[in-house]
């Protein structure tokens, strides 16, 4: 497993790999997630342009991606319900996997926990296998966030080391 930020040329794989997951999420309920194609080429450039955007690469092939930064996420301004603290963070988004590796999406999580002491992220109430993820590697729910644009509601978890 190797980690690394994406480049212009990984973008197609990523579109296929989002695709994916789309596939797996609805299959397992959750259809309402990533809906219309998202996240499109314009946000995957956007998030590579920012030096945001990961690959898990296994055996020269990507395999997993995701969006990592540490720094302030608009949407987390406000809660309904609390944050275990207010120090800096890292935040994580949109993880996904072509699903040919076992537990790629733990690894890409642990690879980002390793990075900071604080973490935050955010999840539909109907992304099951994300939330059980999330409470394996110790997060806590800490309330529900309203994503800046489209105002849907997500469940905020928090992981403070």
């Amino acid at each position: 497993m190797a980690i690394r930020k994406a480049v212009l040329s990984d973008l197609d794989t990523l579109l296929e790999i989002y695709a994916i997951a789309r596939d797996f999420m609805a299959s397992y309920g959750n259809a309402h997630q990533w809906q219309e194609g998202y996240p499109s080429r314009k946000i995957l450039i956007r998030d590579l342009q920012a030096g945001h955007l990961f690959v898990d690469e296994i055996d020269g092939e990507i395999e997993g991606c995701f969006v990592f930064f540490i720094g302030e996420d608009p949407s987390y301004l406000q809660i309904d319900g609390a944050w275990l603290n207010q120090e800096p963070y890292g935040v994580v988004h949109r993880i996904a996997s072509r699903r040919r590796i076992p537990h790629i999406g733990e690894k890409m999580l642990q690879y980002c926990i390793d990075q900071v002491d604080n973490m935050r992220i955010d999840t539909h109430h109907d992304n099951i296998p994300m939330q059980k993820m999330l409470k394996k590697f110790g997060f806590v729910h800490v309330g529900t966030i309203e994503l800046i644009g489209n105002h849907e509601k997500r469940l905020a978890f928090q992981l403070a080391k």
